[in-house]
């Protein structure tokens, strides 16, 4: 799979951007269309903990922001994303490089706007699962997030 130039310079944007940075995480690809984006985190003094495993806040500080952006990115101006709320739950404990895959399918992307479409204005939830895994595909965490979505009534007037 390739990246189109614009999406290479989102996910070095991503990589540079001192918040997105701190969490030790690395961007390896995003999708030209946004469907999919591909994280790193690597174990490394930078994200282990005092008992030498891979620090809760950068398991979800590397995965935080991606369901977000790929709504904003796929759905356009005219709708309003906004993370509501997020779970992580640790399985097991992080001693190796973890990775991490989000995909947001086209059928998804029509059921929001069909959900939003029999909303009659009303805002609604969104839920999103990705797991933090090893090489191997042990899951280490899954994350759970709740994004908030609206149509924006200010700009489609």
């Amino acid at each position: 799979m390739f990246e189109s130039l614009r999406s290479r310079l989102y996910r070095i944007g991503f990589n540079l951007f001192p918040a997105y940075r701190g969490t030790g995480g690395r961007v390896t690809y995003i999708a030209p269309d946004w469907q999919t984006i591909r994280i790193r985190l690597p174990h490394s003094w930078r994200t282990r903990n005092y008992v030498g495993t891979t620090f809760g806040g950068s398991l979800y500080g590397a995965v935080d922001p991606f369901y977000m952006m790929m709504l904003l990115k796929n759905l356009g101006d005219e709708y309003v994303v906004w993370d509501k709320e997020a779970e992580i739950r640790f399985k097991k404990p992080g001693r190796d490089t973890l990775y991490a895959t989000f995909t947001m399918p086209d059928a998804e992307l029509e059921a929001i706007k069909a959900a939003l479409e029999n909303a009659d204005g009303d805002a609604i939830d969104r839920h999103y699962t990705v797991d933090l895994v090893d090489s191997e595909g042990t899951v280490h965490a899954t994350v759970r997030k709740t994004v908030y979505i609206t149509t924006n009534q200010e700009k489609a007037a």
